[in-house]
């Protein structure tokens, strides 16, 4: 049993007649090359990596029973799904998620390129979301294709409301938000990009690569504020401590300080603090 709590979402379909329906807009944003940078058995994987639901065009898709299987086959245990989706059947991306929800083990969720519309409902399912910083999420109201007189077409629009509110339940107890505001995003159709996605809570982190990038250039700067502190204490003005610090960034590949160099052929290492403060003594005595 997973490991977050999260509600579950209602399964089936709500009337004949009615299907879901993949928005143009998030087909023309999908990237099907996109594809995780590494996946094997070992790696206890799953691919989302098409249509959710069977396409009417190619009549491939990922569907529920081929994720049942998936997870059948990997038993208990940690697994990792790797998504990029336009979307499409809400409800087999509903009951893809009660799957993930239900396996017993605990459940990462990568998105590698973009996790729209069912797929963003899939990504909830996650016990841990990570985003890529160049992917996107994007949630909005069920769309259907329906027929029927103007009776018909009302009782479709009712039928769904609970579906809608369904979703916007599931995305608000992931971000902590409340459901209304969530309802009002799915209203205005929204993309949200990865360090949005973080900072809204719909994701945990960025990408284990994005996250180290980050980590880096934190580092650096904590490591540049030390020294600057460091060169400051012994007396040399802002000025002359932040030259010798660019000075110390050209040298080390990075000729503008702005993290352009390349680290493996230009390794960037910092001097040892005291060695800077005696460097900036003797610098001082000059000046």
């Amino acid at each position: 049993m997973t490991i977050k709590t999260l509600p579950g979402a209602p399964e089936g379909r709500v009337c004949a007649g009615v299907s879901a329906y993949v928005s143009p807009q998030a087909l023309n944003r999908w990237d099907p090359s996109i594809r995780a940078a590494a996946e094997s058995d070992e790696d206890r994987s799953i691919s989302v990596y098409d249509v959710i639901g069977v396409d009417w065009w190619t009549g491939e898709g990922v569907t529920a029973k081929r994720i049942s299987a998936a997870l059948r086959s990997l038993g208990a245990g940690p697994v990792t799904v790797n998504i990029n989706s336009p979307g499409g059947d809400l409800f087999e991306g509903l009951a893809i998620y009660n799957l993930l929800r239900e396996h017993k083990g605990e459940v990462t969720v990568n998105v590698v390129g973009v996790a729209a519309s069912a797929a963003s409902i899939i990504a909830m399912a996650g016990d841990t979301v990570k985003v890529a910083r160049a992917g996107f999420l994007m949630i909005h109201n069920a769309w259907i294709i329906a027929m029927g007189n103007r009776n018909d077409l009302r009782e479709y629009a009712q039928d769904l409301e609970p579906f809608d509110e369904a979703m916007a339940d599931i995305y608000a107890v992931r971000t902590g938000a409340d459901r209304k505001a969530m309802s009002k995003l799915m209203d205005n159709e929204t993309w949200i990009g990865g360090s949005s996605a973080v900072d809204q809570g719909f994701a945990d982190s960025l990408l284990d690569s994005d996250q180290v990038s980050k980590d880096v250039a934190k580092a650096s700067a904590s490591a540049v504020r030390r020294m600057e502190s460091a060169l400051r204490a012994s007396g040399m003005p802002k000025s002359e401590a932040m030259k010798l610090i660019s000075e110390i960034k050209s040298n080390s590949g990075d000729p503008v300080g702005s993290g352009a160099g390349d680290p493996t052929e230009h390794p960037r290492v910092m001097p040892d603090l005291s060695q800077t403060a005696a460097l900036a003594a003797s610098l001082k005595s000059i000046i």
